[in-house]
């Protein structure tokens, strides 16, 4: 069951790339000329929406691309931007209940997929609480690799 997931998702992700569906998501977030704030607000949402479809490996490599330039552009820090990219996608694995890790979680326990979108609730609380902290205080992130640089 599992192998027929990640051969679904690998199918899925050939198509999504092949159709551009999520280079066209991100360069119409590029048009809106958001604020940085609303920059991130957007980005974590459209994240979210793609952690329906996509693995998050699949996420990032289809959008990195067009996100990357409207970041820099918003003046947001890169290291910060891929420590926040990483926890927005792993977020997005487990959004109840559609996430694609939680397909995976049915098919290894046999459980509904309800009960277990019910049980990862607390787990994407909990992230989306990590994002927000993430939003406001950016020194969590770049604190240990400015001392490491110098």
């Amino acid at each position: 069951m599992i192998g027929f997931i990640l051969a679904g998702a690998a199918f899925l992700t050939v198509a999504m790339g092949y159709t551009g569906i999520p280079r066209l998501l991100a360069e119409w977030i590029t048009t809106m000329q958001l604020s940085p704030a609303a920059l991130l607000m957007a980005l974590t949402v459209f994240f979210i929406v793609m952690g329906c479809f996509l693995d998050g490996i699949s996420m990032v490599v289809l959008t990195t691309s067009v996100i990357l330039p409207m970041v820099q552009q918003a003046g947001i820090d890169l290291l910060w931007f891929g420590i926040y990219i990483i926890i927005v996608v792993e977020m997005a694995q487990i959004t109840p209940p559609v996430g694609f890790n939680l397909f995976v979680l049915q098919a290894m326990t046999g459980r509904n997929i309800f009960t277990i979108g019910k049980a990862s609730l607390p787990f994407f609380l909990l992230m989306m609480v990590m994002v927000t902290l993430l939003w406001l205080f950016p020194g969590m992130v770049t604190w240990l690799p400015s001392m490491m640089i110098g």
